[in-house]
């Protein structure tokens, strides 16, 4: 297939959906099919606006904007690589944030919840002062935190330079440096000893088992990043026994675990978890006050 054989979007938009089909492409860092990848893709490498496409399907393109279309359509569908790391930008609502493979690409359940300030278990939003943000990647969280809680500081930590290097990143694009605190810890080791209204976390939580089925899109994120040990919990269990001596009395502890409820229950019994719902149903994020933790 050659340029000369494009001349629209529409021609491309064809092209593309049935070369990311054939290619088997796993759809789950952003777009949830083919198509709508495709548009994204193209619209993006195009400079066009993300949410018209309709307007521009008969445009006739330009050699090299064919060309470059063409270029981006066979990265995706022969290395795998995810549209993200493409395009070195995620969305989660209405954020925008900057990714490269240094970070896992935002995705957060968690993210669904801030607007509404975690109601009704945090009881008085405008009182928090003190979030902490444990395994923060890209730095999404805290961002979407510190817009919600205006009154609030936020810190927020990585074991990783890297990840904190892009959160960095965000958090100027932002201009948020003045309300957020990015620290490099293995959890809460390097975590100012301090008592916080809410600690968030979206840990590496991805089991043994799971990881060794992972489509080739997930490789290439950070290792570290998704892998929680043989049941996913390894650092759950931490996050866990470290939380009661960080929060405040009305304290709450709110933890993202993916497709793992039955391993989190597994880990443990002895605690009251309160299943949040989300766009996903009820198995990804658990919430427990300070007086539920041991």
């Amino acid at each position: 297939m050659t340029p000369q054989s494009f001349t629209t979007i529409r021609d491309l938009l064809r092209y593309a959906v049935t070369r990311f089909n054939t290619a088997g492409l796993f759809f789950g860092h952003g777009s949830s099919n083919a198509l709508d990848e495709a548009a994204y893709l193209i619209l993006h490498t195009l400079r066009l606006p993300l949410d018209k496409i309709e307007p521009f399907f008969d445009a006739r393109l330009l050699p090299h904007e064919i060309d470059a279309v063409l270029q981006v359509i066979e990265k995706r569908s022969t290395d795998r690589i995810p549209a993200a790391y493409i395009t070195n930008e995620a969305w989660l609502g209405e954020y925008r944030f900057y990714v490269d493979q240094r970070v896992i690409v935002p995705r957060s359940f968690i993210a669904e919840l801030i607007p509404d300030h975690f109601s009704p278990w945090l009881q008085d939003p405008a009182a928090v002062s003190n979030i902490l943000e444990l395994c923060t990647g890209s730095g999404c969280l805290p961002i979407m935190l510190a817009d919600a809680f205006p009154q609030a500081h936020v810190d927020t930590a990585d074991i990783s330079a890297d990840a904190l290097a892009v959160a960095r990143r965000n958090v100027d694009d932002y201009e948020l440096q003045d309300r957020i605190t990015l620290i490099e810890s293995d959890l809460y080791s390097k975590v100012p000893a301090k008592k916080y209204d809410l600690i968030v976390t979206n840990p590496p939580y991805v089991n043994s088992g799971s990881m060794d089925k992972l489509p080739p899109e997930y490789l290439r994120e950070p290792h570290i990043a998704l892998a929680g040990g043989s049941d996913g919990m390894d650092l759950v269990r931490k996050i866990v026994a470290g939380a009661k001596q960080r929060l405040t009395a009305n304290g709450v502890l709110v933890v993202e675990i993916g497709n793992e409820r039955a391993f989190a229950e597994a880990a443990f019994p002895d605690l009251e978890m309160t299943w949040v719902s989300t766009s996903a149903g009820d198995d990804m994020v658990f919430l427990l006050t300070a007086d539920q933790l041991p």
